[in-house]
């Protein structure tokens, strides 16, 4: 019961969240008479960010909104200086940072050289869709998704290296509390997952990877949902964390390739003279294999980011109050919907790993 209460108070808590940052950019566009466009906020929730944004603050005079959020560490490498600073030094875009005689200013959540104290933009594109045309350093700061990713890692450790140590001692006879609760989801992996598809002679070797991608996409897809520090990344739902797991797939994959795996791509079972055309394809069903990991598992929870903040939109949209019941209702769902769909990708991901992986190592008959 305790479990239930603390997860409808987390849901309510992430669609009370969602709903301030919509109120704020409803009530902008309602003092500029503009129509309501969703379209900007959603992006900024599901992009990255060089700050953690936490709430904002209503000045009682003004009446305009402050941002409250954490700083994180800017890391920059431009004309062979080495620049390090806190974000909250752009005062939310505010105001531009110099170092010596390099001064640089945030943009849409990137940094930029600027031009004695601004941004230079094509002539192509105005308003929102405008791109600058200066200069971009060397981006090596530590944001929001970076810092989720760090949080998570250490998350990780501090769960398994004392489950491990529990195993190495002999006192997992009885697991209890968190190692209770973990051990038939890796016991799970190893099973049903692992020996499956790679199978027994030679599923050990890859267990410990299997095991790291699986927790690892499945807590930040839990983190995700989190709408409070730590949570609110959507690291699972970046394209380059996403290409960077398939990558490390695609590169075990082949390197544990034997002979047999080889062969069938480079000599396939074909008359010779079709070699010039399925050779190729065989190599572009090699790469195809990563790509396919990278977009599927960016692509399920990045809409589900999504769809869950358009729900939010429809009630500023509809500009009437009885739209909220049924788009809380909506919310709810897809929030619910969401951490059934956090653990089905990993489950995906981690399955399809080792299924290219047991494609590589398989015996030739």
């Amino acid at each position: 019961m305790k479990k239930a209460t603390l997860l409808f108070s987390l849901l309510i808590l992430a669609f009370l969240s969602f709903a301030q940052e919509h109120e704020h950019s409803h009530q902008q566009a309602k003092n500029n008479k503009e129509d309501f466009n969703p379209t900007p906020l959603i992006m900024h929730h599901i992009n990255d960010s060089h700050t953690w944004h936490l709430f904002d603050i209503t000045d009682k005079e003004t009446g305009e909104e402050h941002p409250v959020s954490v700083p994180l560490p800017v890391i920059l490498i431009c004309n062979g200086h080495f620049d390090v600073f806190m974000s909250s030094e752009f005062e939310h875009g505010h105001k531009t940072v110099k170092r010596g005689d390099r001064e640089y200013i945030l943009y849409h959540d990137k940094i930029y050289l600027a031009q004695n104290g601004k941004l230079q933009f094509d002539e192509e594109h105005t308003g929102e869709e405008a791109h600058p045309v200066n200069i971009k350093p060397l981006d090596l700061s530590i944001t929001k998704n970076v810092a989720a990713m760090m949080f998570s890692a250490i998350v990780l450790l501090l769960v398994f290296i004392p489950m491990a140590r529990m195993y190495k001692n002999g006192k997992s006879l009885v697991p209890r509390g968190i190692q209770g609760f973990l051990e038939p989801i890796v016991l799970f992996v190893v099973e049903d997952i692992a020996i499956p598809n790679i199978g027994e002679k030679h599923y050990k070797k890859y267990v410990p990877y299997l095991l790291t991608v699986f927790f690892f996409i499945w807590f930040n897809n839990l983190l995700g949902l989190v709408p409070i520090l730590p949570g609110g990344a959507n690291v699972t739902g970046n394209i380059a964390v996403t290409m960077t797991l398939a990558v490390f797939t695609g590169l075990i994959t082949g390197v544990s390739g034997n002979k047999a795996y080889w062969a069938d791509i480079f000599t396939p079972h074909v008359p010779f003279w079709l070699w010039p055309i399925m050779i190729p394809v065989e190599i572009m069903s090699v790469l195809s294999k990563p790509f396919a990991l990278m977009i599927r598992l960016f692509a399920n929870i990045t809409a589900g980011h999504i769809i869950a903040l358009s729900l939010v939109s429809l009630i500023f949209i509809f500009r009437t109050v009885w739209m909220a019941p049924v788009s809380t209702a909506f919310v709810l769902f897809m929030d619910v919907l969401e951490l059934l769909v956090g653990i089905l990708q990993a489950y995906i991901f981690t399955l399809l790993s080792a299924l290219f992986i047991g494609l590589a190592v398989q015996e030739h008959h």
